[in-house]
């Protein structure tokens, strides 16, 4: 590994020294962390505790929280995908077509801002409002909070289990309460245990020969993918509690120019729709490239199919002309590899899937096995 090579790894592991070792005890709740990780920021007015975890887990898998109760949270963020639901463009519970693609919740708990390209959105509690009552397009289509409050009074299991989550309050069953359940499961969705993790953590074997030199390259300035995907996340829009505050970012990867001048299509072009500056064109928040070889297809608008098909894309510095675009990212300056490069930076994406995240019981389904 060359010097900048360490470097560059060094400075994707630094953040990781926060908390190590036996489990993080934070009030009620105890984190029990993959080696490294630091203890997520949880708000004040939502504290973590099993029972509240418990509560927003069977929330996040019952179709009484769509409007015409065919579709859960779950419908469009299936464990097995690390969350994700395998296509392009999701489809909500009336039909309606969602232009992006459903982000992974792994290690959402770590994420600076929620969504693609909406910075107002940095709190799980409201990002679940979004697909719940949102209406362009329609998602889980609840047009009424009463409605969903009665269809949960309806069931006694439910009634016990907000009186345990939130044992002060004098009406405990409530919309705000069940976006707080929701969030404190998700925020125990974490991912740490990729063969990538295991051989940080000390396992000289836990990668592939490939995948070393293929984490190499990652972590070189000649293929600048670190900038964007570094730090424990692989992410550069990131939060924890062990920092004075977040980080975030967003990037032109250079998809589209529809005009010459870096504009994307007007069906979405990206923060710029936010915050209405010119410089946000086509911008997006890179996700984590934790799990990534199961969360195909890729990019905001699922336009890219493949991990190859990515690798390629950026080899190039953008898709075709835009890979001239005055708005692209500087880092997309683009890059040759040989055959044998190519497979190994494959082989090291590959090798940060982790497998017990896709399977562990406590994230499933509560109404199948292992409840």
């Amino acid at each position: 590994m060359t010097r900048k090579s360490r470097l560059a790894l060094v400075a994707c592991l630094l953040v990781t020294t926060v908390a190590r070792g036996e489990p993080v005890r934070d009030g009620a709740w105890s984190w029990h962390l993959p080696p490294g990780f630091p203890v997520p920021r949880v708000p004040a007015d939502n504290p973590m505790s099993e029972a509240k975890v418990e509560l927003g887990r069977r929330l996040f898998y019952d179709e009484r929280l769509s409007g015409n109760e065919t579709m859960s949270c779950a419908s469009c963020h299936r464990q097995e995908l690390a969350f994700t639901d395998g296509l392009a463009h999701p489809v909500g519970s009336t039909g309606d077509v969602v232009k992006r693609s459903s982000m992974s919740l792994g290690n959402a708990a770590y994420a600076a801002r929620l969504t693609w390209a909406n910075p107002l959105v940095d709190r799980l509690e409201h990002q679940a409002l979004v697909p719940m009552f949102g209406d362009a397009p329609v998602e889980l289509g609840l047009t009424d909070a009463s409605v969903l409050v009665e269809r949960l009074r309806r069931v006694p299991d439910y009634v016990e289990r907000f009186a345990r989550a939130f044992p002060r309050e004098s009406e405990p069953l409530s919309l705000a309460n069940a976006t707080r359940a929701i969030a404190a499961f998700e925020r125990t969705l974490i991912s740490g245990d990729s063969p990538y993790d295991r051989y940080v953590a000390g396992d000289a074997n836990a990668l592939t020969e490939s995948a070393r030199r293929g984490m190499e390259l990652f972590f070189s300035e000649r293929l600048e993918c670190f900038h964007c995907h570094g730090g424990f996340n692989f992410s550069d829009s990131v939060d924890h509690a062990g920092m004075p505050e977040a980080e975030r970012a967003y990037h032109n990867t250079g998809l589209y120019d529809v005009d010459g001048r870096g504009a994307y299509p007007a069906s979405d072009r990206g923060l710029v729709e936010a915050t209405g500056s010119a410089e946000d064109m086509g911008r997006f928040r890179a996700p984590s490239l934790r799990n990534i070889a199961v969360t195909a297809p890729y990019m905001h608008d699922g336009s890219i199919r493949t991990l190859a098909e990515v690798l390629a894309h950026y080899e190039n510095g953008g898709r075709g002309d835009a890979s001239a675009s005055p708005l692209k990212d500087r880092f997309l300056a683009g890059f040759v590899l040989a055959d044998d490069e190519r497979a190994d930076v494959l082989a090291f994406l590959e090798a940060l899937t982790d497998e017990s995240f896709l399977r562990n019981p406590a994230y499933s389904d509560p109404r199948s096995r292992n409840p």
